[in-house]
């Protein structure tokens, strides 16, 4: 569907709006409860809007004039309900032909809009209902099981309430509230998707360090995912018409990998999309992003486990044939992460060629772990401290092989204090297998960013600036970027601080002397005729003129 740039600029307007909405709603009710613990709440309550309506449309479809008309229907009560009343001996055959054509099913009683009136008429069995339709969604809705989905939202909390009582008016009022704030908004997939996102920011600022774990800013996934999306071995051309796989190993929410298939289209330009995350909260909503986008079970999966120490049994095929490659990797890994390397680390063939990366920094574990899993024309983008450029040990070994075998292909610096749990600047590196230029982009964008209170913040035109140079890729750019040869290269030591080869610094400007010297002397001889004209003015009136300059 093709949209104008005005209707355009009014779904976005209204996506932040149902975003400042929900967010509104949340910093009223939360009250005393801890920020992370109250998001998980209601972002499970927002994937359930989501999936009833989205279930709902398909059921109307499906059923055509056999729908029920709602008007003649109690208020609250879904039609479906009213259908599966009327019709028990059918139920069976329904439910596997919506298997097949919206990919789930989700029985009436546990719908939103069946939640949603309970909540409203304040009934005490609404905990109950809401658990049992969570186990549902959870255990049966899906041809794939989303085993512990909702394993983190845990009803019976008494950060909801001492009594189960306390518990259920506590529920109520929050559905409700969420009910109301949505009553009035699209329910799209893009709709709920964006405010999905954007209630995840909203919460990540506020989580501070802890938001590392979940969440890398949009503008920074924006570079990431156009960096991928675009042809590896000439940029020029432009983006790729199709991604038959892409990876993130260190997944968090999701948004990178959701980012890369809006980028490409949505599911016409992008085939399979694998993520893992080791977070068990972070992979639900993982698990649930990738479905409010619209993203069907059978388009993506993502693993729960530890990926330097690499169980995750997909990715540990030994046969050659069989073993996963993908034509982007995209991946914001924890910042200097402590691990344990060990002897059989040392000889995984993920590491096994360049060594192991020191236990105080994990960084180029991660690195390597993605670069393992490139095919040959893929590209990988990859968001790391600032230190993996020029560390010394281990990681400058790493660092000089991956030079030598011509992997490494552009090094982006961006500013600092752009992300809500360090404000360290970090970096951006660019990795393919085979590369055409025997040379290193590097581009300085330390000085690309908007002041903001909290972070600083990159702009359409300098995200616009980093992506452009690095799709033409000039020979340099003044103060901003410069393709460096090997050997320039080699004579650092292969050291990749960027300073080193883009100098942000202003010139100094060369002051003439001879025309100073002249500008000076005429400003004397001007201050001179100024004296005595006006020391002339004062004898008239006999006052005493003023002091010669010497």
């Amino acid at each position: 569907m093709h949209l104008s740039p005005m209707r355009q600029a009014m779904f976005k307007y209204n996506h932040k709006k149902l975003g400042k909405t929900l967010w509104s709603i949340a910093d009223q009710l939360r009250g005393a409860m801890n920020a992370d613990d109250f998001r998980d709440y209601m972002l499970s309550f927002l994937f359930l809007r989501y999936l009833s309506d989205n279930y709902e449309q398909a059921v109307k479809k499906e059923l055509g004039r056999d729908y029920p008309d709602p008007s003649t229907i109690d208020n609250g009560i879904p039609p479906l309900a009213n259908w599966y009343a009327n019709n028990v001996n059918d139920i069976s055959t329904f439910e596997k032909q919506m298997r097949l054509k919206a990919h789930y099913i989700i029985r009436p009683e546990h719908l939103w809009t069946s939640i949603a009136h309970l909540a409203r008429i304040q009934d005490g069995d609404l905990l109950n209902t809401l658990q049992a339709g969570f186990k549902y969604i959870e255990n049966e809705s899906f041809q794939s099981t989303f085993s512990g989905l909702f394993s983190e939202i845990n009803l019976g909390s008494e950060k909801l309430g001492k009594t189960y009582d306390d518990r259920n008016v506590k529920l109520c009022a929050i559905i409700s509230k969420i009910a109301e704030g949505l009553a009035e908004f699209s329910t799209e997939t893009d709709s709920l998707g964006d405010a999905y996102e954007y209630l995840i920011g909203q919460f990540a600022a506020g989580s501070g360090k802890k938001a590392g774990e979940f969440y890398t800013p949009q503008r920074i996934s924006d570079i990431l995912s156009a960096i991928v999306t675009l042809d590896s071995q000439e940029p020029k051309t432009g983006r790729r018409t199709h991604l038959a796989s892409v990876l993130d190993f260190a997944c968090g929410s999701g948004s990178l990998l959701i980012n890369v298939r809006k980028r490409m289209g949505g599911s016409h330009g992008i085939g399979k999309i694998h993520g893992q995350e080791k977070n068990i909260t972070t992979y639900n909503l993982a698990r649930m992003n990738m479905l409010l986008h619209g993203l069907k079970d059978t388009e993506f999966e993502i693993y729960h486990g530890d990926t330097l120490t690499n169980d995750w049994d997909l990715l540990r095929e030994m046969n050659p044939a069989k073993k996963p490659h993908y034509d982007a990797v995209v991946a914001n890994p924890p910042f200097s992460y402590r691990w344990t390397p060990n002897e059989a680390l040392s000889e995984d063939m993920r590491f096994k060629n360049y060594g192991l990366a020191p236990k105080s920094a994990a960084d180029f574990s991660f690195l390597l772990h993605g670069f393992h899993y490139l095919k040959d024309d893929g590209v990988m983008a990859i968001i790391l401290p600032h230190g993996v450029l020029f560390r010394g040990g281990a990681e400058a070994k790493i660092r000089r092989k991956l030079l030598e075998d011509g992997h490494i292909d552009t090094v982006i610096g961006l500013p600092a204090n752009l992300f809500y749990s360090t404000g360290i600047p970090v970096c951006i590196l660019v990795l393919k297998k085979c590369k055409k230029p025997d040379d290193v982009l590097f581009i300085n964008a330390s000085e690309q960013f908007e002041k903001g209170k909290r972070q600083n913040n990159l702009s359409d035109e300098h995200i616009e600036k980093i992506i452009d140079t690095y799709q033409q890729r000039p020979e340099s750019i003044e103060r901003f970027s410069r393709c460096v040869e090997m050997k320039e290269i080699e004579t650092n030591e292969f050291n990749l601080n960027i300073s080193r080869y883009v100098n942000t610094a202003e010139p100094e400007v060369t002051i003439d002397l001879s025309t100073t010297h002249t500008e000076l002397t005429e400003i004397e001889k001007q201050v001179r005729e100024s004296t005595a004209k006006h020391s002339a003015f004062l004898k008239e009136l006999g006052l005493p003129s003023l002091p010669t300059p010497d």
